[in-house]
């Protein structure tokens, strides 16, 4: 194999000229003809004994072409690659000449990235918001706190009112005739949740376990099923249970028992702390996301495509699994959201445009400021993962391969650098 040109045909996009010797592609023939003949069939022949020159002649002379460039294909494009010192971000297109005389000529052209430039891209002018917790911000979480450690009271004495939670059984009907998924029993409501649709639940008010009774509805003009919108319907309950949540007091034992501490006064401490501490990071977050606008205000470079396509299935995959995580699929989330895989695309195009024109700019930060990651902070970088999500160091030295690590402590050190380089100002918000 020789390397005989390596040319542009369009801006990100490199074309290898490629020789191959007749010799070793002769030899890949023969190779492949061995692997196959074993399936092939030919009059005259005992299955997997025709001769190679009888099966061309029978089915053409490059009959074993396609294995044979299978066989010698990826090693010879792989020395080319590496000769000609370039990074394929694409899979390759080839190209291929006459497959006679003393060498075949292949083609493999394939997008490089981008050449990026970044200038001034220190001392940006940045404001950083800050939001102060206020009493009300650790009383409203600890109410949420209260109401997530509430029990479930049975109510025996009174009917049914706005707050309370209902056991219902339900039929509903339009013109008498019942409709699909409007029937269920034993089915759990909070009345005022909203869930239902509008004017269900507040009828159940005012009646009492064991009462049947007819709810009159009729169904939003923008309901997601077309055979029920604007329709009116009846349907038939019957009240099995009345149930209400009884919060627990505010005082000492309901620290001891939400928390570690043995005071309410210590356990709103904490969760002042904690709640400052998140402010913080939002803060810091979205000074982030100013200082990654400023720099790409700084950036020049004509992202290639495929870049663009490769970081959206990614998003997607990622997005993916967020939601097997949470019992659901992508063909799920589709249907009742009314998307396709097209709008989902087109959703994540512009964050991912962005991720992947950061990288690239920080990349180039990185090259031009000589920035350095020693296998020391790699490997602190594994035990900090590893303690942050309860995983053994070596199983997440299994998930994670070495060089993505040095690739993002190599991005963080650039984004810090500007960080540290940035006139940040601060503003609090009191209102």
């Amino acid at each position: 194999m020789s390397l005989k040109n390596v040319s542009t045909p369009e801006i990100n996009v490199r074309e290898l000229e490629i020789s191959i010797e007749k010799a070793n592609f002769d030899a890949a023939v023969a190779k492949a003809y061995k692997k196959k003949v074993g399936s092939i069939a030919v009059p005259g022949f005992r299955k997997g004994k025709a001769p190679k020159s009888v099966i061309e002649k029978m089915y053409g002379s490059d009959f074993f072409y396609n294995d044979a460039l299978n066989e010698i294909l990826p090693e010879v494009y792989e020395e080319a690659v590496k000769e000609s010192g370039l990074e394929p971000i694409s899979q390759p297109e080839f190209d291929f000449g006459s497959f006679e005389g003393e060498e075949i000529t292949v083609k493999a052209k394939f997008y490089v990235k981008p050449e990026v430039a970044v200038a001034d891209y220190f001392g940006f002018e940045l404001e950083k918001t800050i939001t102060p917790v206020k009493d009300e911000d650790v009383n409203a979480e600890i109410e949420r706190r209260r109401r997530a450690n509430a029990r479930m009271v049975e109510v025996t004495d009174r009917a049914a009112q706005n707050g309370d939670t209902v056991t219902i059984d339900y039929c509903g009907s339009i013109d008498g005739v019942e409709f699909a998924g409007g029937k269920d029993e034993g089915h759990k409501l909070k009345l005022g949740s909203g869930s239902f649709i509008p004017g269900f639940e507040a009828q159940i008010e005012g009646h009492n376990v064991d009462d049947a009774f007819d709810v009159n509805v009729t169904f939003p003009e923008d309901y997601h099923a077309e055979d029920l919108k604007g329709k009116a319907a009846v349907f038939a309950c019957k009240l099995h249970k009345i149930e209400f949540e009884e919060l627990p007091e505010l005082d000492d034992e309901f620290a001891k028992d939400v928390s570690e501490f043995d005071t309410l006064d210590e356990y709103k401490a904490d969760v002042k702390a904690k709640l400052t501490e998140r402010s913080n990071n939002i803060a810091n977050n979205m000074l982030e996301e100013k200082l990654v606008d400023a720099l790409l205000t700084k950036t020049t470079v004509e992202v290639p495509a495929v870049m663009i396509e490769n970081e959206i299935f990614s998003e997607l995959r990622n997005f993916e699994t967020r939601l097997m995580q949470q019992g659901m699929n992508l063909d799920i989330y589709m249907q009742y959201t009314g998307t396709t895989i097209d709008d989902l695309k087109e959703q994540a195009r512009p964050q991912s445009e962005r991720q992947v024109k950061t990288r690239l700019a920080l990349e180039k930060i990185a090259e031009l400021e000589k920035i350095t990651v020693t296998d020391e902070e790699v490997e602190a970088e594994y035990a900090s993962l590893a303690e942050s999500s309860g995983l053994e160091a070596a199983k997440i030295k299994e998930q994670l391969l070495k060089e993505d690590v040095f690739y993002h402590l190599t991005l963080k050190k650039a984004l810090d650098m500007l960080r540290e380089k940035a006139v940040i100002t601060e503003k609090t918000i009191t209102e």
